[in-house]
């Protein structure tokens, strides 16, 4: 049984832990293995920079905890903006980035906020085609020149 809640300051090195094994061991498309690339995307996954995620945005960091701690980390901005959505890989297809969504979008609502944005990964962009995101504009160039998606949903 997974538990959705705000991140806590006192998770933030676990939390970065996650995020950082997510992208290194889930997001191979993305990378390639490619060290220049990986560096570039993980060069602001710090403990500190979590931390500082978290106290600029109360509530809106969300982790997905299980027996054996957090197992996903999710922000939604102020301003509706999906900025991260990441999990664990030993906990991958399991409902975790389905439960940070769903988190996440109660959260932009809540805000008024009837539409999500983000912008997806290659790895990522089945999830999100599967959980009822579209496509929002032209495909992007992110780190290293790789494709990534902008994309959006109606959350009312």
């Amino acid at each position: 049984m997974w538990l959705f809640r705000p991140a806590h300051p006192t998770e933030a090195a676990e939390a970065c832990g996650v995020i950082r094994r997510s992208i290194e061991e889930l997001c191979g498309i993305d990378h390639g293995g490619d060290p220049s690339i990986l560096d570039a995307w993980l060069a602001n996954k710090t403990p500190e920079r979590v931390l500082s995620w978290i106290e600029a945005n109360p509530g809106g960091v969300v982790v997905g905890v299980g027996a054996g701690g957090i197992a996903g980390v999710g922000c939604v901005m102020a301003d509706g903006k999906i900025a991260l959505n990441y999990v664990a890989p030993w906990v991958q297809r399991q409902g975790v980035g389905k439960g940070l969504m769903h988190a996440m979008d109660g959260i932009a609502a809540a805000a008024g906020h009837a539409v999500c944005i983000l912008t997806s990964t290659a790895t990522a962009r089945a999830f999100y085609l599967a959980y009822g995101y579209e496509a929002a504009g032209e495909t992007i160039r992110s780190f290293g020149g790789k494709p990534a998606y902008p994309m959006r949903r109606g959350i009312t």
